[in-house]
């Protein structure tokens, strides 16, 4: 059985899961921690819960599903794995910050150690994740499928009732439509964890949001 805890962080009110089951692994999917309560709430429950974290999983590339990766790489050695269409912009975290925030960010970020294939599957403890290309909000944007135990992690592509903008760098309204009407097609019971807000499911999305369409 898979668990899902869910840390709300820095000032975007970004989500970010630490995912685990019966193993005592778990996947980290986009740290945006950024206060140091944050950083500490997220390495005291992986550390309490005696878990082994083996990948930092990320939806895409924008800073504030960030902030926190160099605390994952200097606690437990986690490097970040990413979509390669955002590489440019992991090379931009400090530039990010200057434009988006108006920021000076004083530490370094950990650079990708993989960029994803095109439905890869990622594997920890008794569970697979597989990564599913959904481009728009970003060009590198993916979402996290475990199709056991029905649930995806889409990031910024689809929140509940809404969906994620378009018009930041890689965004495109285009892509990230055929990106919903994909994931449309997940069961209905399918849990949906986004990067910001509640969470959902597709049953729910296409019935009450008006982006979605299978």
């Amino acid at each position: 059985m898979m668990t899902v805890k869910c840390f709300v962080c820095n000032m975007l009110q970004e989500n970010c899961f630490v995912v685990s089951d019966e193993t005592k692994e778990c996947v980290i999917v986009d740290c945006g921690a950024f206060y140091e309560e944050e950083r500490a709430a997220i390495t005291h429950y992986i550390d309490s819960e005696g878990l082994t974290p083996t990948h930092l999983l990320c939806t895409h590339g924008h800073l504030d599903h960030h902030f926190g990766d160099n605390t994952l790489f200097e606690t437990y050695g986690l490097l970040p794995e990413v979509h390669p269409a955002d590489k440019g912009m992991m090379e931009r975290m400090k530039e990010q910050a200057s434009e988006m925030f108006g920021m000076r960010i004083p530490y370094e970020f950990p650079m990708p150690i993989h960029f994803f294939d095109d439905n890869e599957t990622i594997s920890f403890g008794n569970h697979q994740i597989k990564v599913i290309p959904t481009p728009g909000h970003s060009m590198g944007s993916v979402t996290f499928h475990c199709e056991e135990e029905h649930a995806a992690f889409t990031g910024d592509t689809l929140f509940r009732m809404s969906i994620g903008r378009t018009d930041l760098e890689g965004g495109s309204m285009m892509q990230i439509i055929q990106s919903l009407r994909m994931l449309a097609q997940l069961p209905d019971d399918t849990t949906i964890y986004s990067g910001h807000g509640p969470s959902t499911t597709i049953g729910q999305e296409l019935r009450f949001n008006p982006y979605m369409d299978r």
